[in-house]
């Protein structure tokens, strides 16, 4: 039997808001024999730009290049940034992860069962902690050890296997380093982070000890864009919960952890569905 189901595809874009991109845009796709299925728009006064995510199948005989190339005199005139995919096409992912596995788990749990429809290219750590859960998966896993005289040669193999494995995108899945501002600039929009909302108040080690010893009645945890600001880069997803008294310092780690698995899962899945847009210092997340 043959499949009659149009292929669909995503565009997402941003630009200067000016009267007439939304009307421009659908006309464009209409042009294409396309059909819009899923709409959603934004115009921040604030910064002056407009941001745009569509979702639309096209004739089953469509050639992608060709319909980029129709959008691009479009883009030009109203001096756009855009992308435009395949829906089905998956984003490619590298996870770097230390010794706290529980988000790594998580995400590749999510990941085999099909509700993170992404493609991990592997698991790169400054430790051997994690390569069992890892490699049990069917993944490669590559332990680059990092000390204060090998931090500059680390991160170089770090980015040969971003490059050699055209990765997309690069998940901290509780990577307990520092990357360098060159590092986080030259990947700026593609790396994500995790770490507890307790920043800046509770800096440094054993947070959530910190936080206990303070007598926090709120913990949480925050997914972000990295940026050479450190923990400051354009968030994309948060979560809190209300905590007790008579919680352990122990149970209110037990707690953020969970936090920060559903955080990161959700961040993750926002990016690799084309929902995030950055706005200067914030996002835009169509949901």
């Amino acid at each position: 039997m043959t499949n009659t189901t149009p292929p669909e595809y995503l565009l997402i874009l941003k630009c200067p808001d000016k009267r007439g991109i939304v009307t421009a845009v659908a006309g464009t796709l209409a042009d294409l024999d396309c059909n819009i299925e899923e709409s959603s728009q934004f115009g921040d006064p604030d910064t002056g730009h407009f941001f745009m995510r569509l979702h639309f199948s096209a004739p089953a005989n469509t050639d992608l290049e060709k319909m980029r190339e129709r959008f691009r005199p479009l883009a030009r005139r109203y001096s756009m940034w855009w992308e435009m995919r395949p829906q089905s096409q998956k984003t490619r992912v590298m996870i770097m992860v230390s010794k706290q596995d529980h988000c790594l788990a998580d995400l590749l749990y999510r990941w085999r069962i099909g509700s993170l429809p992404l493609e991990i290219t592997r698991v790169v750590s400054n430790h051997e902690t994690c390569r069992q859960i890892v490699e049990r998966e069917g993944l490669t896993y590559n332990c680059l050890p990092i000390s204060k005289s090998s931090k500059a040669r680390q991160e170089k193999a770090v980015r040969e296997i971003i490059e050699k494995d055209q990765v997309d995108l690069v998940i901290l899945a509780r990577y307990m380093q520092i990357l360098s501002n060159r590092f986080a600039n030259d990947y700026l929009g593609r790396i994500i982070n995790i770490h507890h909302s307790f920043l800046p108040s509770f800096k440094g080690a054993r947070p959530y000890h910190q936080a206990h010893a303070r007598g926090v009645k709120i913990i949480g945890a925050t997914a972000h864009y990295v940026t050479p600001d450190l923990d400051e880069g354009p968030i994309i997803e948060q979560e809190t919960e209300r905590v007790s008294h008579n919680m352990s310092a122990n149970e209110l780690v037990v707690a953020g952890r969970e936090i920060e698995r559903r955080v990161l899962a959700r961040a993750v899945k926002y990016h690799i569905e084309q929902r995030v847009l950055i706005n200067e210092s914030k996002t835009v997340i169509f949901h």
